[in-house]
């Protein structure tokens, strides 16, 4: 997985007014975090973060931080959330964790369907996607930006489950039996019965009979 360049600057502020004025500013509220040490403010551009996300494949970034002023030196940190205002779409604040090249971490990883199912093409089936995503345990260098699982075998009643799935350098915590996708019948709709015809006839025939009653009555 590739590693992206990233400058921060601490912060000794805090709080939403704070960040406010930050983000106005062309900047985002950081904090970084990790490996026993205590969280550091950070500042980070706002054109910067969005060139890295940009340029980074999957939803697992690593960033080699520079911290302005910092005598640490670089420090290598995994984007753990970025937070975002739920109409506008704008990054609102970034979580970074300290990692280690040398150690492994947990991360989750898309599971994306490849080709069409036999039960769909010839059976007209319906291909469900249930187990999107799936947590692994590897080197941050060997993060996959994602895990591809052939579905084209798959017939009306079939299905696959994390233990079909093959990634190298990675090892799957996920179950192994949880179901990633299935093949299902097609969906049949019934023509409803019309079952008030009878009730509505009944009446009619009620009414017929006493007309006929009635006009027998005066004829005679």
């Amino acid at each position: 997985m590739a590693m992206h360049a990233l400058k921060g600057a601490r912060r000794s502020n805090v709080g939403k007014g704070v960040a406010r004025k930050l983000r106005q500013a062309g900047s985002i509220p950081a904090v970084y975090y990790g490996r026993g040490e205590d969280p550091i403010p950070l500042t980070v551009g706002l054109k910067d973060l969005e060139d890295v996300i940009e340029r980074a494949e999957g939803s697992n970034v690593i960033v080699d931080l520079k911290v302005d002023g910092d005598g640490a030196g670089d420090r290598k940190a995994l984007i753990r959330e970025i937070q975002r205002d739920p109409v506008g779409g704008t990054i609102l604040h970034l979580d970074l964790q300290h990692i280690s090249l040398t150690e492994t971490i947990t991360v989750e990883i898309p599971v994306v369907l490849v080709g069409t199912p036999t039960g769909v093409k010839d059976g007209g089936g319906i291909l469900e996607h249930l187990l999107r995503d799936v947590e692994v345990e590897c080197l941050p260098t060997d993060i996959p930006s994602r895990i591809e699982i052939d579905v084209s075998a798959l017939n009306i009643g079939d299905s696959l489950h994390v233990s079909d799935l093959r990634a190298e350098r990675v090892t799957i915590v996920t179950e192994a039996g949880r179901t990633i996708a299935t093949v299902v019948p097609p969906t049949v709709l019934e023509e409803a019965k019309p079952a008030e015809e009878v009730a509505v006839a009944e009446p009619e025939l009620v009414k017929e009979k006493k007309e006929t009653e009635e006009s027998g009555g005066k004829e005679g």
